[in-house]
């Protein structure tokens, strides 16, 4: 018949705490000593704060439309994207020097750009100023309050710079499609004309006799912007060869340099390699064979395995690191030679370009010219229905392209306004600030996580020495309750003078190397901590 396990009294658990009170205090003094000697060695971080908002547009809605809440939110996580992103956080990094820590460590640079957009930079709604309802704050922390201030300066810096930019383009685009527009309609337009003239051309017979003159210098006009376009055209189609000849060159040199940076030994093709993996693999099957065998994973042996394993995975990562390392800078050193033929097409479009601006003022000459003898020819009465139709036609033509030559002017000053920073603009209000205080670590906070980590552990200890014991019988209570007898007479525990002499030495003993381990273990348990890196995470 089983019997129930004996509940014990809370004195009892007192009197198990002070019987191993040694037991409990002295990995709490190692711990707490420890983590004191670490935390006091962490270093300080400074963070900088600046306050930015979005300005509405200097000019009125009339010349310059506004833009809408949606398309400004749209637009400033657009600036967000392109601030953060690696290519622009990456050249602070080298520039300011930091994380030098991490990088000396071999850490790579897109965990380092990844820890300062996520960690590192803070953003959120202004909350410090109440006549500020649009604005941001955007802080930048790190353990050096003069790098903090001109990191946080610089993000400000880009922030504004990539709205400008942003803003640009925005109205280039629409600057381009309103022209195109405008091209097509001028084209339509131009084309209703034409039909007029090979109208009156056809009808000369009805036109008075002095606009024959008229209508053949007008048609020799006409060849001529004929001819001046079908130029025009070449001269853009060129152009357009050129940019693809340009581009197409540019990439070979891109993927010139990208291969030739690539030509370099793959490290995963060494025998060094190969012999690293060859040991990883025997390692682990040892690892995986000791645990097979019946050893916990906390075995010196199998712990040991573990970190023969983990120094072999790093020779490996080691290898790849400085690989690719090699590579990048043998890209840089190539990127930095110019293809001929590139500066050959440049200079080509360049001079197709000044000739389409030569031809297309000569077309404005001619189409000037065919407008003043349109003028005369319209003033000619013509008594054709059919010429009246194509009036019409050529009036509606003329009123969409009007609508859209309008349309193309406040694009243009759209694109002047964002070119001048007259539109919605993103300002500094508070410039980055020199910080004076660290805000981390927390140093407190982390002491107090240090006492109750040694407390925590002690009682581990004390635990996994007392809870087999509970489960034996150990004193009168236990006899009677684990066998349901009575106890007629207990007898204690009986020493001679000598064994009392020889518990008192052990004692002794025993109380000298725990507390010498307790002082050798503090400066151990520092050095883990710290080539761990759990406090400074926690703390910052």
């Amino acid at each position: 018949m089983s019997t129930e396990f004996r509940q014990r009294k809370p004195a009892e658990y007192a009197r198990i705490l002070w019987r191993r009170k040694w037991m409990i205090l002295l990995p709490t003094l190692a711990i707490s000593f420890a983590v004191a000697v670490v935390v006091w060695r962490l270093p300080n971080v400074y963070q900088s704060t600046t306050l930015l908002t979005v300005r509405p547009s200097a000019l009125s809605e009339g010349i310059v439309p506004q833009l809408s809440e949606d398309e400004l939110t749209i637009r400033i996580n657009n600036i967000a994207q392109e601030v953060f992103s690696r290519s622009s956080l990456e050249p602070l990094i080298v520039n300011y020097n930091l994380y030098a820590t991490e990088r000396r460590r071999g850490e790579p640079m897109e965990l380092l750009v990844e820890q300062m957009k996520k960690k590192d930079i803070q953003i959120e709604l202004n909350k410090s100023r109440n006549d500020i309802t649009n604005g941001f704050q955007l802080s930048f922390k790190t353990d050096n309050p003069f790098v903090a201030q001109k990191v946080a300066s610089d993000l400000a810096t880009k922030y504004v710079n990539a709205q400008t930019k942003e803003a640009s383009q925005g109205a280039m685009q629409t600057q381009q499609f309103i022209a195109a527009q405008v091209e097509q309609a001028k084209a339509e337009l131009d084309g209703v004309d034409k039909q007029r003239l090979e109208y009156m051309m056809s009808h000369m017979n009805s036109l008075p006799n002095s606009t024959t003159a008229l209508l053949q210098q007008l048609a020799g006009l006409y060849e001529q912007q004929k001819g001046l376009t079908t130029e025009i055209g070449r001269l853009r189609d060129q152009q357009a060869m050129l940019n693809t000849q340009l581009g197409a060159a540019e990439k070979n040199s891109q993927m010139a340099i990208e291969n030739t940076a690539d030509d370099k030994t793959d490290p995963k093709t060494t025998m060094a390699w190969a012999e690293l993996t060859k040991q990883e693999s025997a390692d682990e099957q040892e690892i995986q064979s000791m645990l097979a065998n019946g050893l916990r994973p906390k075995h010196p042996d199998v712990v040991a395995k573990k970190q023969e394993l983990a120094a072999v995975q790093k020779q490996k990562q080691e290898m790849l690191d400085d690989w690719k390392e090699k590579v990048e800078e043998k890209k840089r050193r190539l990127e930095k030679f110019v293809d001929p033929s590139i500066t050959t097409y440049q200079t080509q479009l360049q001079f197709a370009q000044g000739e389409v601006a030569r031809q297309e003022k000569l077309l404005a000459d001619t189409q000037g010219q065919i407008a003043s003898l349109q003028a005369r020819i319209n003033s000619v009465p013509s008594t054709e229905v059919g010429l009246s139709a194509l009036d019409r036609e050529y009036q509606t033509k003329k009123a969409t392209y009007d609508d859209l030559l309008q349309k193309k002017n406040k694009a243009d000053l759209g694109a002047a306004a964002s070119a001048a920073a007259q539109g919605e603009t993103i300002a500094v209000i508070d410039p980055a600030n020199l910080p004076e205080k660290p805000v981390a670590p927390k140093r407190p906070l982390l002491l107090i996580l240090g006492l109750a980590l040694g407390v925590g552990v002690g009682l581990l200890f004390a635990a996994a020495l007392e809870v087999p014991r509970l489960l034996t019988i150990q004193t009168v209570e236990d006899a009677r309750h684990y066998t349901s007898l009575p106890v007629l007479v207990s007898v204690p525990e009986l020493l001679t003078p000598r064994e009392e002499r020889r518990r008192k030495v052990r004692r002794m003993t025993l109380a000298t190397a725990s507390v010498a381990a307790t002082v050798v273990s503090v400066p151990a348990l520092a050095l883990l901590l710290k080539l761990t890196h759990v406090f400074e995470k926690i703390g910052t």
